[in-house]
């Protein structure tokens, strides 16, 4: 018998998803089971020093929230990490833990931040998110875990 916490959501190729640490909400995310790690949208990624400790600094990139996009975002607990793009490439990038709201469950997981510039949505979610709490069905989007 499956306890309520194994049973997983099925969620759409495509979900409406939250970062309540960073008080961002309302974010088309797509969904990737091909890909290993979450990504977000951002520019202005640097690091900086701030009262002594070094301190991950970014804006988030959001055409449909353009009142994000001028919130910068500070973290003094970061780690980097070389992931392959979708096109094959290698790249540093900083990885930020956070919590992400889906389909009505708050997740504790870690981000990449990269710019996502030329891809179509802001967040992604990759399977490592996923695994073990939800199935995709690629012929439904925006189901918020409600897929029938």
């Amino acid at each position: 018998m499956l306890k309520k916490r194994d049973k997983k959501v099925v969620i759409g190729r495509r979900e409406i998803v939250d970062f309540p640490m960073l008080q961002l909400l309302q974010l088309e995310a797509k969904i990737d089971t091909g890909a290993y790690t979450s990504a977000l949208h951002c520019k202005d990624i640097k690091l900086l020093e701030i009262d002594g400790k070094t301190t991950l600094c970014f804006k988030l990139l959001d055409e449909t929230h353009p009142e994000y996009n001028e919130k910068e975002f500070h973290f003094t607990d970061f780690t980097k990490k070389t992931i392959k793009s979708s096109f094959g490439e290698s790249e540093e990038r900083y990885i930020i833990k956070t919590t992400v709201h889906i389909a009505h469950r708050k997740i504790s997981s870690t981000i990449s931040l990269t710019d996502r510039t030329n891809m179509r949505y802001p967040v992604l979610i990759g399977r490592k998110l996923l695994n073990g709490k939800f199935m995709v069905d690629v012929s439904k989007k925006h189901t918020g875990g409600f897929s029938q």
